[in-house]
């Protein structure tokens, strides 16, 4: 029952986004600008600092400091999505796993827009194997490198693996991709598996 619960993060995780006509008004100027170049930014060795797990509340990604916001989950055990305002905030599933946890995923996602204004558009366009991330809350951070970068089909997404709970320490990004077939839904989930460094 629960990844059947679990498998509706993949349908809906990230995936906002209105018909241009519905759209929000843009973001202020002092929000993350999408078109500036990329600019990949190596965390330095030994910048993993947690020495138990945390709560994060930002994270720096694709050369950007972006805000993490802690979500619940609703009535159906669903991990939470940011606002669709939020166009560019990432979502850590609160009741999850911490990052500086010895085991299992943290669970992470963003919105992916149909006009390429989304941060999830960002992490499709630049965010790569081998890219790294770190997940902070002020001095405290645990820093990542991606392992592998995957497309999945909403038909077959690979839950055990995604909500594995007791497995090695790692992150997972999702955000929606492939064809939109409507307002919020995608045909295809992005994910990227991270490894700490330490």
């Amino acid at each position: 029952m629960r990844l059947a619960v679990a498998s509706l993060i993949l349908l809906l995780a990230g995936c906002g986004g209105q018909d241009r006509e519905s759209a929000l008004p843009a973001p202020e100027a002092t929000e993350v600008a999408l078109v500036a170049p990329r600019t990949t930014i190596a965390p330095p060795p030994g910048c993993s600092t947690a020495v138990q797990p945390f709560v994060p509340t930002e994270i720096t990604i694709t050369g950007v400091d972006v805000p993490v916001m802690a979500l619940g989950r609703d009535e159906n055990n669903v991990p939470g999505v940011p606002p669709l305002g939020a166009k560019f905030d990432v979502a850590w599933d609160a009741p999850g796993v911490q990052p500086g946890s010895s085991r299992g995923n943290v669970l992470l996602n963003t919105h992916t827009w149909p006009d390429g204004s989304a941060l999830g558009n960002r992490f499709l366009d630049q965010l790569q194997q081998g890219d790294r991330f770190v997940l902070r809350n002020g001095e405290v951070s645990v820093c990542y490198r991606v392992t592998e970068r995957t497309e999945v089909s909403i038909e077959n997404p690979p839950l055990d693996r995604v909500y594995d709970e007791e497995g090695p320490a790692q992150a997972v990004l999702i955000v929606c991709s492939g064809t939109r077939t409507g307002p919020g839904q995608w045909t295809h989930r992005t994910l990227w598996f991270a490894t700490p460094l330490d």
